[in-house]
């Protein structure tokens, strides 16, 4: 890679792509969580005379148990996105302020007063474009 070639527009235009791909993962997650919750609830469990709320079955436990296993899984997820979008404006921010520091610097610069090396530069060049020696 040569160098860096960032639209910021097209950076906000991705970033908002990503958010609302992001709110629609969040919707589909609760859904997920209600769904699942119901599933255990309602998925075999044991028969027969009790008293206060049925027992949950096997078939209950092992959706409890594969909740519980992925839960840190989606919360990675969901905290990798936050981060990576997160660091993606970080970097866009500090891409356009390096463009904007690097301007000014060079603008500077050419107002500057020419030194004495930059006069004897041009100085020779008029030298022998001149026809002088």
């Amino acid at each position: 890679m040569t160098g860096w070639d960032i639209t910021p527009s097209g950076v906000e235009s991705i970033l908002s792509l990503v958010g609302l791909a992001a709110e629609d993962l969040s919707k589909d997650i609760k859904g997920y969580g209600k769904s699942v919750e119901e599933a255990a609830q309602y998925a075999g469990t044991i028969s027969g005379p009790y008293c206060g709320p049925a027992p949950a079955g096997p078939v209950g436990a092992a959706v409890a148990n594969f909740v519980s296993d992925t839960q840190g899984q989606i919360t990675f997820m969901a905290a990798r996105i936050r981060k990576t979008m997160d660091g993606t404006v970080s970097a866009t921010n500090a891409y356009v302020e390096g463009d904007l520091e690097m301007a000014a610097r060079s603008q500077r610069e050419a107002a500057k007063v020419p030194t004495a090396a930059e006069l004897r530069a041009v100085a020779g060049q008029t030298d022998r474009q001149g026809g002088g020696e």
